[in-house]
């Protein structure tokens, strides 16, 4: 007999909710989550389709893992610590085997970034994950996109061009060598959230924001929202050795401008101030917009709306 929406819920995903901070978890109407003193909550959501952000015979582990990640990197880019997070999962029937292989790399994440799950919900239809996170901040501080000021120095976190350039091998475009391609699956599926980063930059950075669309698309939204310009270098910007081998420099750094799902941060800094760690790969100047460095085929990033998606 198939597992109903609560069976699922308490066999696969009641065992995650424990946390320093979870007063109540799985079980009731609402969870209950605690904040110390002077601190203040910072909530997301971020939703995965299937055929859209995951292709449909992509390993439920990975899908799990990553749902979270993506979800906790905004936590990241606001320099907030995880506190717990909700789940709401929408399947096409109770495959108990997806699901119970979905919950073990969502604890995998679970483990990784410290954030329990302390709720969720189950329904029919397609697949479809909607993750929300919850982080604490202080009370006079958090990383924002609308504090960058001319002459900061731009910044990133990682390598970039790596979930691209996977993306452009499972479709079949091109075929590194089996280490290469484990490597830029691994980037795809299981990125890493900059959390300890994003703590370390909440009193240093000026603002920032996680690469999700394409680093060219997302940092046009620190330069719209802090009323600024900004110049970017492409032979600066870092790549990692995969790409440097396999991939022509042009299109390696195409991938780095536009690609998006590194989901690593993107910072501004005041000049002659030390950054904590990362690349320096531009600056900020009088103006509007991103300029690129360089000429970039169609569109600067992902947009779900568009003409061509």
């Amino acid at each position: 007999m198939p597992l109903t929406e609560f069976s699922l819920i308490y066999r696969y995903f009641s065992a995650l909710g424990s946390g320093a901070h979870v007063e109540l978890s799985v079980g009731d109407d609402c969870a209950i989550v605690q904040l110390a003193d002077g601190e203040r909550l910072a909530t997301s959501v971020d939703t995965l389709v299937e055929g859209a952000h995951f292709f449909p015979d992509t390993f439920p582990e990975d899908i799990g893992y990553r749902a979270v990640a993506v979800a906790v990197s905004d936590l990241a880019a606001m320099g907030a610590r995880p506190l717990g997070m909700t789940i709401a999962l929408t399947l096409p029937d109770s495959d108990e085997l997806w699901v119970h292989a979905f919950s073990q790399g969502v604890a995998q994440a679970v483990a990784a970034y410290g954030i329990p799950l302390i709720g969720g919900d189950t329904t029919r239809g397609p697949r479809t994950i909607s993750v929300s996170v919850m982080g604490a901040l202080p009370a006079a501080g958090a990383l924002l996109r609308s504090g960058a000021r001319v002459g900061d120095e731009v910044y990133v976190s990682g390598t970039l061009g790596d979930a691209a350039a996977a993306l452009h091998f499972l479709q079949g475009h091109w075929q590194p060598d089996a280490h290469s391609a484990q490597f830029l699956l691994e980037r795809f599926n299981r990125p890493t959230a900059r959390i300890q980063l994003g703590q370390q930059l909440l009193h240093v950075a000026s603002a920032a924001i996680d690469i999700s669309d394409g680093l060219v698309a997302d940092v046009s939204h620190i330069a719209n929202a802090s009323g600024v310009g900004i110049e970017l270098d492409p032979q600066a910007l870092p790549l990692s050795s995969v790409l440097q081998r396999h991939i022509d420099r042009k299109q390696a750094l195409t991938w780095a401008l536009t690609g998006g799902d590194d989901y690593e941060l993107c910072y501004c800094i005041e000049a002659g101030r030390d950054a904590p760690s990362g690349t320096r790969i531009g600056r900020v100047v009088a103006g509007e917009g991103v300029d690129p460095g360089m000429d970039l085929p169609g569109r600067p990033g992902y947009q779900h709306f568009g003409q061509d998606h």
